[in-house]
């Protein structure tokens, strides 16, 4: 009896984890996702897309870890996937300087543990697995724009010093054990779902809170630093399309046009007819040890060998998400007007 494909991914309650998910299950197949065990519930961005499994959902949660290599061995072993998506990590660049021993392991070591388990659960069953690794523009850290596939790596904080590790662990396996494992590295990618603490969705999520008077001032780092950012929806197709490739590879995911945090500021409070010079100030502490001053990608290839483009400019993409912020501001609003205090997360003061 034919099965349907089976997809594992790493990090599946984060915001890409969410998009491929929908991807993938629109395309008929099994998912699996494993989980970090937490005293509260972290699958807000999946929770639409999960039923009871007694229902025989096709998505599936396992307990897991990247820390964790026989938890990984057995999860391999009792879903026996086609494809495994790596998106777990210590994701956020400035929490990598405070905890750079943590981010090593999970980002960075976490990818040797997850490659070792699938090549020892391939040879146990004579099967094969396709893997991919997401790797980050901070890679790229000070290198000149346009940065490719061949340009070399910079890496200018713990993350992007991780991610380095990771991206070659994967080349490694691929070369030495004959594995199926295709590194993206993806530019900035960002969507309604980000987390509040990413600069792009602090800047969405605070302007519509400062326009409905729900608060005060924004404050800020770096306004100068130019990143290349696209929709998250767009990037994880991209993902998917490097695993249909008759053999892996590596690709740079981007939309090949970059702007300035100020810039995206400035885009963001228009859109709700703002001046954002009477709401933003600068804050040191969010200046970073070392700063990454351009990325801005060239897809050439992608696009060339994955037939894969970006679909949403940097215009649409703010648009989307103070759309999205708009809606929790007001539904804030309302509560507050009601006698409810809802705190605002992520920190904005």
């Amino acid at each position: 009896m034919n099965r349907n494909r089976v997809a594992l991914i790493t990090g599946i309650t984060g915001q890409d984890g969410s998009y491929l998910t929908e991807l993938l299950l629109s395309k008929g197949y099994d998912v699996h996702g494993i989980i970090r065990r937490a005293s509260l519930f972290n699958t807000d961005r999946i929770d639409h897309l999960y039923a009871d499994p007694h229902e025989n959902s096709r998505l599936h949660l396992h307990y897991g870890d990247l820390s964790d290599a026989s938890g990984l061995r057995r999860v391999l072993d009792q879903i026996q996937p086609d494809e495994v998506y790596n998106l777990g990590a210590q994701s956020h660049v400035k929490v990598s300087w405070d905890q750079p021993e943590y981010t090593a392991d999970i980002t960075g070591m976490g990818v040797l543990r997850l490659l070792e388990s699938i090549r020892c659960h391939q040879d146990s069953l004579g099967r094969k697995v396709r893997y991919y690794q997401a790797g980050s523009s901070e890679m790229f850290g000070a290198a000149k724009p346009r940065q490719f596939e061949g340009t070399p790596f910079q890496p200018r904080s713990p993350y992007a010093c991780a991610k380095v590790y990771g991206h070659y662990q994967t080349i490694n396996h691929r070369e030495s054990y004959g594995m199926f494992c295709a590194n993206g590295i993806l530019f900035n990618h960002e969507s309604p779902r980000r987390g509040e603490t990413f600069v792009t969705r602090k800047i969405t999520r605070a302007a519509t809170r400062i326009k409905l008077g729900l608060q005060k001032k924004l404050y800020l780092g770096n306004l100068d630093a130019k990143r290349d950012w696209g929709f998250a929806g767009d990037y994880v197709d991209a993902m998917w399309r490097m695993l249909q490739q008759d053999e892996p590879s590596d690709f740079v995911v981007a939309t090949g046009v970059s702007i300035s945090i100020k810039d995206f500021v400035r885009l963001v409070f228009a859109q709700v007819d703002l001046d954002w010079q009477d709401f933003v100030e600068i804050d040191p502490r969010y200046f970073r040890p070392a700063e990454v001053d351009h990325l801005e990608g060239d897809p050439s290839k992608a696009m060339k060998h994955l037939g894969w483009e970006p679909k949403t400019s940097v215009e649409a993409l703010a648009r989307m998400m103070v759309d999205s912020d708009m809606k929790l501001a007001l539904r804030e609003q309302v509560l507050m007007e009601a006698g409810h205090n809802e705190a605002p997360r992520g920190g904005y003061r």
